[in-house]
């Protein structure tokens, strides 16, 4: 496994400046959310918002769901979450709260995630940002894809059009937080 070192201390200021937190719309798989989890946490993200049928790291019973332990390795406990039913009303409300929405799909106004999307992203002025992902399948809603500020897109090389969604998040993750 490979192991990396924390952000040194002169960049750690920085990283608390900024509040990151991310929004996963109807992901079906635990081990992509368990994986999402992890990566969020190394990312620095403060909170994950579990929306429509995105599974919780609890089972019924309030116990760990073993499929997930084994890819988050305890960063549930590291990270808050909780859960929503309707992804568009919790946006609405992070909205309200000073949140920039950044969604992640492929869509006719999404910005190749690349060094020329900076500009975009740094003209959106702000210390909160949500990273929503969707649905392995079917994406993000149009409802959703409305209510972002930015949608942005991995630009894909090879002959496979995307990334499985945890992957996916951990690049774009990872990207926003070095760019902002």
């Amino acid at each position: 496994m490979m192991r990396f070192r924390r952000a040194n201390d002169r960049f750690r200021w920085y990283y608390r400046f900024m509040q990151f937190a991310a929004i996963l719309c109807d992901i079906r798989s635990v081990h992509n959310v368990g994986s999402i989890f992890r990566t969020a946490d190394g990312a620095g993200f403060e909170k994950i918002y579990l929306c429509g049928i995105t599974p919780a790291p609890f089972d019924r019973f309030k116990k760990i769901r073993p499929d997930f332990a084994k890819v988050a390795l305890g960063a549930e406990k590291s990270v808050a979450w909780e859960s929503a039913v309707d992804a568009g009303v919790l946006i609405k409300k992070l909205k309200k709260e000073g949140w920039r929405i950044v969604s992640l799909e492929q869509s006719e106004r999404s910005v190749s995630l690349t060094p020329l999307s900076s500009d975009v992203l740094k003209n959106m002025r702000t210390r909160r940002v949500a990273l929503v992902v969707g649905n392995e399948v079917g994406g993000i809603s149009s409802d959703v894809l409305e209510l972002s500020d930015v949608i942005l897109e991995i630009p894909m090389f090879g002959k496979k059009e995307s990334l499985n969604v945890s992957v996916a998040f951990g690049v774009a993750a990872y990207c926003l937080r070095l760019k902002l």
